[in-house]
Order: C-alpha cells, then structure tokens, then sequence
C-alpha cells in the first residue's frame, strides 16, 4: 500500500543556525499536501479503513481544523465520503477549505468537546460510519513517524534533539515511534505548549516520579488512568487554538517517560509564538501558525536551549525543528498579532521548563524588533 503522504523537505536554515551556533534542520510539514503532518497519520489510518471496509466506509472526525482537512483530503484521494464536526467560533476560512475538499461540515456546540460528542453520536447512529481519531490511535502515530525516516535518511547523523510541538500527543508520538524505528532512541525530544494549552506539560510531571511530588496549578484537574499515569485534564486557555486538546493520550504520555533520550516539556506565552510566527515570516519567508511557531520560541531566546537541554551547543551538533504546518494564518493575523503586542503594557514573560521557570524578559524589549524597517 503506497502512502499518499508527500516527502517533504529538510532545509539547513542560515538564520537559526546562526543564531545558535550550530546546525538547524526545519522539516517542512507545512508543505505536505493538507499543509499539515497531520495527513501522514490520518491518511495511512484511511487507507487502512478502506481495506477494511471498503468503499461504503464513512469517515466522521471532530476537529479544529487542520486534522479535518487531512482527512477531507484522504477521504477525496480514495472516494470515501466524509464527514467532519466542527465547532462555532472558528474562521469562515476553516470551513469553506473543509468543503472545498469535499467534507460534509457540520457545525456543532461551542468547542471541541462538543464537536467531539457529536461525531461520536453520529457513528452510533450510522453503521457505515468510523471515526477518525484525531491524534490519539497507533497507526495515526505510525504515519507520523515516516518524518523521522525521512530526515534520518538525509541527515549524516543524529542531531543533538529534535523538537517539536505538543497538544493531545499525535506529533510527539509520531516522533517516538519514528525515532525507535530508525535507532535514535536516545536522542532527546523536546516537546512544546502555550502556558494555556499546556495538557501535556502538566501529564508528564504528574506521572513521572518525583519528590515531593509534582502539584499542578489549580486550573489543572488530576485524572489518574492507571497506576503509573496521571493525566492533567484542562479548558484550554490560549489564542494558540491547534494546541488546545483537553487531555492528551494516555499511551503517548507513557512512551514519553519511557523515551531512553528523555523527553523535555517546555511551555511558552502566547505573545512569544505569536512573534515567532511574525520572526518566521521575516526570515524564512513563510507563514506558519502560532501551534507551529511555539516550537521554534527557544531559538530566538539566548540561553534556553542550553538550559532546556543541560548542555551548551557547539559547532559540532545539530538540531531538527519539526515545523508541523497548519492553516490558521493568513498576512491578516500577523497584523493583528503585531498590534496586539504593541498595544500591551510592559509584561514580564516567563518560558516553563521542566517545573522551574525561567525569565526571559518584558515583551517590550521582546518585541523591538517589530519597529525594524
């Protein structure tokens, strides 16, 4: 079975590299064919539904966007029908590309839960009907790993770490697999949120052995799954909206803490993504959305990689961004996003690694480099 997923590129990026003073890898996922990493695994676990099914096979899935897409197009490639749950709220955008790429959209309650409830009750009632797991499946997990493969092909050896952004664990857990695959089980990963969407973050610390044990903030609601895992159930909190899952998957959180390289949970304030998202532009010449800018915030902040990792860069390593696409931006947003910050009163931001935080500043030192040109 061919996959329908697109190889896409790995560049050497002149301004990261130079920035840190080593070699930077971008894995371009936002030029795969959906414009997201999320059509590797949604499309390999459709293709698995059609052998299974056949062509009477109805796909439903729940999204915010971008996973919905993936499927819409996978769907189209093989003539399956199907159907994606949305929720009130997002751009106008989001649902005529869905439709464009022959979903039947329905728009259903206030979030992604509710959305979710809804695609559920649908399956129940349509005997042709399979939900498509957004992030949360093993063969989802399995596709996304082709990426890795794909970079381990053209890389001479491995980097120093790779990262990558994190919500209900369907990237990461792609690179987990991925890295086992291809025998670079003890490079480190490091995985980031948004202070407000930070599901996994807060997962991680409670199910992994500490003393005294780790205590979440309140917005954060312990759910304890089996003896060895605690996930941390959240409302998200963040105009980084493709990393808004609620809780994230269970078997991600475990293969996280069984990862020999370890996994490093970081998370970020909205504004430092937001301004990453504006740096990308500026400097790479395309547009990302914020969920993909979080994972290159700690480039652009002198010390945190080095703090992240326990160890300084030296010419000699190298490091992957995984640079996970998406369609939720647009020159407009950047704008917006320019303005917002210029308008905030003088804010002290802070990135969370690991249980400690780390001050990086006020924003509008941060952002000086809006007023350039």
């Amino acid at each position: 079975m061919a996959p329908l997923w697109r190889h896409t590129p790995v560049i050497h990026s002149r301004h990261l590299s130079r920035l840190l003073g080593c070699s930077v890898y971008l894995k371009l996922e936002n030029l795969q064919i959906s414009q997201s990493f999320k059509y590797r695994g949604l499309s390999l676990f459709i293709q698995e539904v059609k052998e299974k099914h056949g062509s009477s096979a109805h796909l439903v899935i729940a999204s915010g966007g971008n996973a919905g897409l993936a499927a819409a197009y996978a769907a189209q490639k093989l003539g399956l029908q199907c159907t994606v749950y949305i929720f009130e709220g997002l751009p106008l955008d989001v649902q005529t590309a869905l439709e464009d790429g022959g979903a039947n959209v329905q728009v259903v309650g206030k979030n992604y839960v509710e959305a979710f409830a809804a695609a559920v009750a649908h399956v129940a009632r349509d005997p042709d009907a399979v939900m498509v797991p957004a992030y949360d499946h093993p063969t989802v997990w399995s596709g996304h790993g082709s990426m890795i493969e794909e970079i381990a092909a053209e890389l001479p050896n491995p980097p120093k770490a790779i990262l990558c952004s994190v919500g209900g664990g369907g990237l990461l857990g792609g690179v987990l697999v991925g890295c086992d695959k291809v025998g670079w089980e003890n490079v480190p990963v490091v995985a980031l949120e948004t202070h407000g969407s930070a599901c996994f973050y807060h997962s991680l610390l409670l199910s992994r052995p500490s003393d005294p044990p780790y205590v979440p903030p309140d917005f954060v609601t312990p759910v304890k799954v089996s003896d060895r895992i605690t996930l941390a159930k959240i409302v998200p909190n963040s105009r980084v909206s493709s990393l808004g899952a609620s809780s994230p998957a269970k078997e991600v959180v475990e293969m996280a803490l069984d990862h020999p390289g370890t996994v490093k949970c970081v998370t970020v304030p909205d504004e430092l993504s937001m301004l990453a998202a504006m740096r990308i532009a500026a400097e790479h010449k395309f547009l990302v959305e914020t969920a993909c800018s979080t994972t290159i915030v700690p480039a652009y902040h002198e010390g945190t990689l080095e703090r992240i990792l326990g160890a300084p860069l030296t010419p000699d390593d190298s490091l992957v961004f995984i640079v996970c696409g998406g369609t939720k931006i647009s020159v407009e947003e950047l704008e917006e996003y320019k303005s917002d910050i210029k308008q905030m009163p003088p804010t002290k931001v802070y990135m969370n690694i690991e249980g400690d935080s780390m001050y990086l500043g006020e924003l509008p030192v941060l952002s000086s480099f809006l007023t350039m040109g």
